[in-house]
């Protein structure tokens, strides 16, 4: 693989992911919110005016930013330059499966209508059709990610138990998916590898309940659990409440047949097992 890959959103996931490509691309560049040594800067407003040029050399565009209100701040700045990068053969965007909606924990596939609940899910969908447009005019393969809650080192439940942070509000009939940081990482290499485009659901095998989730965390580091609490009287903010109104279950089958993705941390058992033995659950070294 020889790759220029640039990644909007230089964040927990696209590191994630440039560790586990190593050094078989020939260069990975991305961006921050404050710029530094090693970042570009990009807010939504301020820009380093060397993104441009990266673009234009880059093969393989990794986009990681959220839309913010009303426009996608990326395709608002540089839909031009991406559409004219000479180079340019595959873009990721990584979305959510927040798009989806309220199934009533039904199961979900790629196929599946969306029904975002949130205004923040809508403004997801919205920016994955123009990114499509977008790539569909530059004839180029468009992978959409949608990926559900993210886990791993330094951003799991033993940390959200070490910080006071844990509850266990019971909504009956709940489920939330998630997926290690490190699978979501092996299936944008498998896809960047096949120039793969399409929709991919990135969720591990087990949607669970929040509440079993941290219970079950809570046993590995034999400390008592938060008490179940209804969800009416939980006292959580409105963003928290709000990853309650969407409720289904996301299948990954598509990633696996399509990208060869085979899940080292197939449910949420193997991935805090996994931490909790290395060591490494605090933060990205153990």
């Amino acid at each position: 693989m020889s790759e220029r890959i640039f990644v909007f959103g230089m964040g927990y996931t696209a590191t994630a992911f440039a560790g586990t490509l190593g050094d078989r691309a020939e260069w990975i560049r991305g961006t921050t919110r404050s710029g530094d040594n090693d970042t570009r800067r990009f807010d939504g407003d301020a820009v380093d005016p060397a993104i441009a040029a990266d673009i234009a050399t880059a093969t393989a565009l990794i986009v990681s930013v959220p839309p913010g209100e009303g426009a996608d701040p990326v395709l608002a700045h540089f839909a031009e330059a991406i559409a004219a990068a000479p180079a340019l053969r595959w873009i990721a965007y990584l979305s959510t499966v927040g798009v989806y909606g309220n199934y009533g924990g039904a199961w979900v596939t790629e196929a599946t209508t969306p029904h975002p609940a949130t205004d923040r899910a809508r403004a997801r969908l919205k920016a994955e059709r123009e990114w499509t447009a977008l790539a569909a005019r530059r004839n180029i393969p468009l992978a959409v990610f949608r990926i559900a809650g993210i886990y791993g080192p330094g951003r799991n439940a033993f940390v959200a138990l070490t910080e006071g942070r844990a509850h266990r509000a019971v909504k009956p009939g709940q489920v939330f998916n998630r997926i290690h940081v490190d699978d979501i990482a092996a299936a944008l290499v498998a896809s960047l590898q096949r120039q793969a485009g399409g929709i991919f659901n990135l969720a591990d095998n087990l949607p669970a309940p929040p509440d079993v989730v941290i219970a079950h965390a809570a046993g590995i580091m034999g400390v008592p659990p938060p008490p179940e609490v209804p969800l009416a009287e939980a006292g959580l903010s409105p963003m928290a409440l709000s990853f309650y109104a969407g409720n289904a279950r996301v299948s990954n089958q598509k990633a696996k047949a399509d990208l060869g993705l085979a899940l080292r941390y197939p449910s949420y058992r193997e991935g805090l097992a996994a931490l909790w033995r290395d060591g490494n659950w605090k933060s990205l070294q153990p």
